[in-house]
């Protein structure tokens, strides 16, 4: 403690520059000090003992893991300084970085706003609305008291089949680099001198970024989550390495490794694309970071030979690494914990794993680096990367949280933003069986209007996967406002509203119901829970539109995170489709459109195929064949955008 209290240390002196700040605070730190920096816990084992004793250089939430059962940010802001009280009584001060997956705001916080999913900000192509969530997003994340976000995700999705398609903006590069301007938003605009690949924080205000997941994993042989990119270097480049010159050019603070492979070899051990291509050739000064047990991934069984797990991680160029699993048995003949294996059948051959596990990590690396298999340079390298980023992001001088920002949390300022995205990245794909005659706008002086569908009042299904969990979940588990809501509010007393979710026979039977909105489309889900080979609509969604659409003029809201198989007698049946991703807390962007108040304006991130058997599919191939192409986005003049 006389070491932290210690003032006429270079490194607490902040008018220093920052690399001598790093190369102090280095020379002063024992091997175990090091590792532990290396080391991030999971907040459900972050005791106050172990910060302190093991120096621990980061805590992150899971999704779905807080203070307790919708706890605000201010709970959240009182737990995340409870920690970092304890970092700050290690013998040399060092404080943590608490990290979260805020990626469509401040997700896993009850009252935050919720932002549209990246397929949908892919939708706008408005780099500078990106920008503007990223601001937004800092703000409500550092009201919370956490520093660090782990996003944006910057994969570009070759294929739907792919469970995390709507975490990336669109299956285009050049789109998905444009959109990269949310981390000026997030971590501020570097100044314009600012050197190549040296992170950047503007101020308390804003959040460290995390560009995910390097690289390749939008492109894995049929879209199979943590599966297997088959490319040559040049198209791997080419394809989904570029994103991230344009995040390492804007100052990114940190990358994330990808679960996934190239060619076979697992990304958490791949010295070539993380050590000689991201650090050497890419200048990046930031540091790597393991994905949720990512190493663990590096053996089959699951975690079974950890030490060479952490060799070799260590040793390809991870710098900081997530350690700490659930107090769960895991699968020992795949590569999941056993909770999330979709071999659900393995009833056998488990492990505990054990829910101290950074106590392994710093024990096995102190060790390897005694023996010589990991060289102290190595140990060193991932360190100062590691103080670069606390440097940087000022958290030496501004460790705790700042509860002026709490007035930002959900606040109709950010509300507001929340619902212009939702209406840039609606995309309008039919207007009117007959193109002479459109369909929309609809008229709010309507007679009768019948909602109905699975998805036309439900605020988990509208705001999908890492909402408040990990995969997300229904009704109302969050403050918004669903379509139902939102219709409500746009018709007032001029129209009368039936709302029924899946309409009676009498109700279809009606002869007065001027028109239909039938909400339909996915369940929430998160990676590998929406691998889905076959991109039906489920919930009987084509049951539920053919039954209305039979008796009643309909207008179809698709709520998804990627394109669904459409049928052609469907598509027959109805009026008029909307896809509108998974648009988040604000309902009412739906309804400024179809009402009229604001035309369309969103493109298609991805091509739109007729049936899966087409995929993957893209606008380069020779055979090009789809339902909606790339790009399409009608207009109320039905004018393609």
């Amino acid at each position: 403690m006389e070491e932290a209290n210690n003032t006429n240390f270079i490194f607490k002196n902040p008018n220093e520059a920052i690399e001598a700040r790093v190369k102090d605070l280095l020379s002063r730190m024992t091997l175990k000090e090091k590792v532990g920096q290396m080391t991030q816990i999971e907040r459900r084992v972050a005791k106050p003992s172990a910060i302190r004793d093991f120096s621990i250089g980061s805590i992150l939430s899971s999704g779905g893991s807080g203070p307790f059962e919708d706890a605000l940010s201010s709970d959240w802001a009182d737990m995340v300084d409870g920690f970092q009280k304890s970092a700050l009584q290690s013998r040399l001060g060092i404080p943590l970085i608490y990290g979260i997956d805020a990626v469509h705001g401040n997700n896993s916080i009850y009252g935050a706003t919720i932002f549209p999913h990246n397929i949908g900000l892919g939708a706008t192509r408005d780099a500078d609305l990106a920008q503007k969530i990223g601001v937004a997003t800092a703000l409500e994340v550092r009201a919370s008291g956490i520093h660090y976000t782990f996003a944006p995700c910057v994969a570009v999705c070759r294929d739907p089949r792919w469970g995390r398609s709507y975490e990336s903006y669109s299956e285009d590069t050049e789109i998905v680099r444009k959109m990269t301007s949310i981390i000026r938003g997030l971590q501020g605009q570097p100044p314009q001198l600012h050197p190549k690949g040296y992170p950047f924080v503007a101020g308390r205000n804003n959040v460290i970024a995390c560009a995910k997941h390097f690289v390749g994993d939008g492109g894995t042989e049929k879209g199979l989550n943590e599966g297997n990119t088959i490319s040559s270097y040049d198209d791997l480049e080419r394809i989904h390495m570029a994103p991230y010159l344009d995040c390492i050019s804007q100052g990114v603070s940190t990358v994330m490794a990808s679960f996934s492979s190239w060619n076979e070899r697992k990304l958490h051990g791949h010295y070539y694309l993380l050590t000689e291509i991201l650090k050497d050739k890419l200048g990046f000064k930031g540091f790597v970071i393991s994905d949720w047990q990512g190493i663990d991934h590096l053996s089959i069984p699951y975690g079974s030979n950890y030490r060479q797990c952490i060799s070799s991680s260590i040793n390809a160029g991870i710098d900081m690494v997530d350690t700490e699993p659930p107090v769960l048995k895991a699968c020992t003949i795949g590569c999941f914990p056993k909770f999330l294996c979709p071999r659900k059948s393995n009833s056998e051959d488990v492990q505990v794993m054990v829910p101290f596990k950074y106590e392994q990590f710093v024990e096995d690396v102190i060790s390897l680096v005694e023996s010589g298999k990991i060289p102290m340079t190595r140990i060193d390298d991932a360190v100062e990367r590691i103080l670069r980023v606390k440097f940087v992001a000022g958290l030496f001088e501004y460790p705790f949280s700042d509860r002026s920002l709490l007035d930002s949390v959900g606040c109709k300022l950010h509300r507001d933003l929340a619902r212009e995205v939702v209406r840039k990245s609606l995309v309008l794909l039919k207007n009117g069986k007959d193109p002479r005659k459109p369909f929309l706008p609809l008229d709010r002086k309507a007679r009768r209007i019948l909602v109905a569908g699975t998805h036309a009042d439900d605020l988990g299904y509208q705001c999908g996967g890492w909402t408040k969990t990990w995969y997300g979940g229904s009704g109302r588990i969050t403050i918004g406002t669903t379509i139902l809501d939102a219709i409500k509010e746009a018709v007032g007393d001029n129209a009368e509203l039936i709302y029924e979710q899946h309409p009676s026979p009498d109700t279809l039977a009606s002869q007065d119901i001027s028109f239909a909105v039938v909400a339909v489309g996915e369940a929430p889900y998160a990676e590998f829970l929406g691998d889905n080979p076959e991109l039906v609509i489920p919930f009987n969604g084509n049951g539920i539109i053919s039954s209305v659409a039979d008796r009643i003029p309909t207008l179809v809201i698709l709520i998804s995170g990627r394109p669904l198989v459409l049928e052609p007698q469907i598509l027959e049946k109805i009026e008029a489709l909307v896809a509108a991703w998974l648009p988040g807390s604000e309902g009412r962007g739906i309804a400024d459109v179809i009402f009229g108040d604001f035309d369309f304006e969103g493109k298609l991130p991805f091509t739109w195929f007729k049936g899966v058997e087409q995929l993957p599919m893209h606008i380069e191939d020779n055979s090009y064949d789809p339902l909606y192409p790339f790009g399409f986005g009608l207009k109320y003049n039905m004018e393609n955008l």
